[in-house]
């Protein structure tokens, strides 16, 4: 069984990965980790209590991160120290964190990704095929959606879209936010040419999405070498 660390346990995104990761088999949460000075800190979660200590990273396998960029650095450090995997989901970080990520890579199994839906992985995966396909007369723009409390703009994903597709066409890709209500997330890519468009479109219905990749990547990377891993990596896996 693996044993399982969580980060934000108490936020939206957290307590789901929480009640997922307690209907499989195959998992046990061993560790619900909230910053210092939230409320719930040594309430019961379960037959466990939340926790602003993070030596507690002792008693798990892997870490799963969805958060904020301003927890990373320390959550990165704790990792190093106690050599456990890392599930990292938290977008919006600086160059020098990313950074960090790839050298902590090299001690510690990392799965680093902007989203962990299935699907905007597969669409990482085609998106650039269309690109080339396509060629040099087709413009291309990015718009994403997500809800109003969203701190990072654009967004990692369209941030990822927009980058695969540079790749392949050497051009900036322009990219359009949109922070309303309580979208989930939602990533448009049009491709237009002088007589016909293509969108190519993905749609978040439920946050489930992301923790089911998520729980999906702990289990690739548990007694994984030391790397820095993406959901392509999961999938392939």
């Amino acid at each position: 069984m693996i044993k399982l660390g969580i980060t934000g346990s108490c936020g939206k995104m957290g307590r789901r990965i929480y009640e997922l990761a307690g209907l499989d088999k195959d998992l046990e949460v061993a560790l619900a980790l909230e910053k210092k000075g939230t409320p719930l800190i040594g309430k019961d979660l379960g037959r466990i209590k939340v926790s602003s200590n993070l030596d507690g990273l002792f008693l798990v396998d892997v870490l799963v991160d969805f958060t904020s960029p301003e927890a990373v650095d320390t959550h990165l450090d704790y990792v190093a120290k106690y050599k456990k995997a890392l599930v990292l989901g938290t977008t919006g970080l600086s160059d020098a964190q990313k950074s960090k990520v790839e050298e902590i890579a090299k001690i510690v199994p990392v799965v680093f990704t902007p989203n962990m839906s299935v699907g905007v992985n597969v669409l990482f995966s085609i998106i650039p095929e269309i690109a080339k396909k396509l060629g040099p007369d087709y413009s291309v723009e990015i718009v994403e959606a997500h809800h109003k409390t969203k701190k990072d703009s654009p967004s990692g994903t369209a941030k990822k879209l927009a980058e695969v597709i540079t790749q392949v066409t050497k051009k900036d890709i322009p990219v359009h936010s949109i922070r309303l209500g309580d979208i989930f997330g939602d990533h448009l890519v049009v491709f237009c040419g002088n007589s016909e468009r293509i969108e190519i479109k993905h749609q978040a219905h439920s946050r489930d999405l992301f923790v089911v990749g998520a729980l999906k990547a702990v289990k690739w990377i548990f007694a994984k070498p030391a790397g820095l891993y993406s959901m392509q990596d999961v999938l392939k896996g």
